[in-house]
């Protein structure tokens, strides 16, 4: 019954970031006014702004890394436990996002500059992408776990030029060489 119950609170999480994003003027769709499947490229002003992005990855290994959590704490925490972790850090991570202090944050590290937030639509995904990632750790093994952990962070690193490490690493530590990796084909770059 209690996991039938976070299931609800689950969907609720999704409804909730869309009603408090939309309170807090962020738009509801892409400012382009339509909506991609895809955007690939990170300096497009359409990024962050529909269904997926290279940063989707970041959002699927928060839900994987979840599971993994619950595997390294040996039965310590139940499942139930890992969805109201995940509710609150997947509803957290979007709202807390759009923050004034985040995004001035994030305008900081020169790869975000200019960054105004996701759309609604975006971060509704985002929360969504972030279950996909904790309900397909859940059904595979802890190795399989950690291999796509490592595909998706590499991947997005490369074809991206961001990844959830590189993302972390340049808000709490900016590192030079990251931010010269990320610079380096931004067509946006200032001289």
């Amino acid at each position: 019954m209690l996991t039938k119950g976070l299931y609800l609170a689950a969907a609720l999480g999704g409804v909730i970031v869309a009603l408090t994003l939309w309170a807090w003027g962020q738009p509801p769709i892409c400012t382009c006014g339509y909506v991609k499947l895809w955007e690939g490229f990170i300096w497009s002003s359409g990024n962050s702004q529909h269904v997926a992005d290279w940063y989707t990855l970041s959002h699927i290994v928060h839900g994987m890394l979840i599971i993994l959590l619950g595997r390294l704490a040996k039965g310590r925490l139940s499942f139930s436990a890992l969805l109201i972790i995940a509710i609150v850090t997947g509803m957290a991570w979007e709202l807390v996002e759009h923050t004034d202090w985040v995004l001035g944050k994030f305008r900081d590290v020169t790869v975000y500059q200019g960054y105004e937030g996701d759309s609604i639509l975006n971060s509704v995904m985002d929360y969504v992408w972030m279950w996909v990632g904790f309900f397909a750790a859940h059904a595979i093994s802890t190795a399989s776990v950690i291999g796509l952990i490592l595909a998706m962070e590499v991947s997005a690193a490369i074809f991206g030029r961001d990844c959830l490490t590189f993302t972390t690493l340049q808000i709490v530590y900016p590192i030079d060489i990251i931010d010269a990796y990320q610079q380096k084909i931004n067509p946006n770059r200032k001289p």
